[in-house]
């Protein structure tokens, strides 16, 4: 790793607030007015903010970008994160559903990070498969708008369920904040 000085200089697309990502008027998570009613909807509106923000951190950046780690002998990175969030996904997934759990997505464990390689097909695939795994676990749940129902084998609340995802994506949009800061020096929340 190199001297602080060979980092890329920071800087944001933001004119009006620099800690910020873009400008309100720019920013497809600004939601001026009410927050959404109830706690189903605000809860699944913490999380589509949160998944559109990790979303955001990666655009822009080509394979090697995104597969680049940052903190030795961290395995973590841009392509990691798409890559993990997919196979949490489908954990949660499996945690809810009757029958035998689908397969891990990447194999064994850290599989997610050590896999993200720069290639513009794992890079595809990396975001096809969260895509599809939040698909199915947000589909699986349509049906459960009751936030104290227990699901699954270990009766696990909907609530619960709907906490965790939003914790776990909030937990890695700070690390995605960091890595996109040490790839191209672009900064903001």
């Amino acid at each position: 790793m190199g001297r602080m000085s060979d980092q890329p200089a920071r800087w944001t697309r933001a004119t009006v607030y620099p800690d910020m990502w873009s400008d309100p008027e720019d920013d497809p998570r600004n939601s001026e007015g009410n927050s959404p009613d109830g706690e189903l909807a605000t809860l699944e509106d913490f999380l589509a903010n949160y998944r559109l923000t990790l979303r955001m951190k990666c655009e822009g950046l080509d394979p090697e970008q995104l597969a680049r780690r940052s903190v030795p002998p961290s395995t973590m990175s841009l392509l990691g994160l798409l890559r993990h969030l997919a196979e949490v996904e489908r954990d949660w997934h499996n945690w809810i559903r009757d029958g035998e759990p689908l397969p891990k997505l990447y194999g064994a464990r850290d599989a997610d990070f050590d896999g993200a390689v720069a290639e513009q097909a794992v890079v595809d695939a990396a975001h096809a498969d969260l895509e599809r795994e939040q698909a199915a676990t947000d589909a699986a749940l349509a049906g459960h708008p009751d936030l104290g129902e227990k699901l699954g084998k270990d009766g696990i609340a909907v609530r619960e369920l709907l906490v965790h995802r939003v914790e776990e994506y909030a937990r890695h949009c700070g690390h995605a904040d960091l890595l996109r800061e040490c790839v191209d020096g672009r900064v903001g929340q």
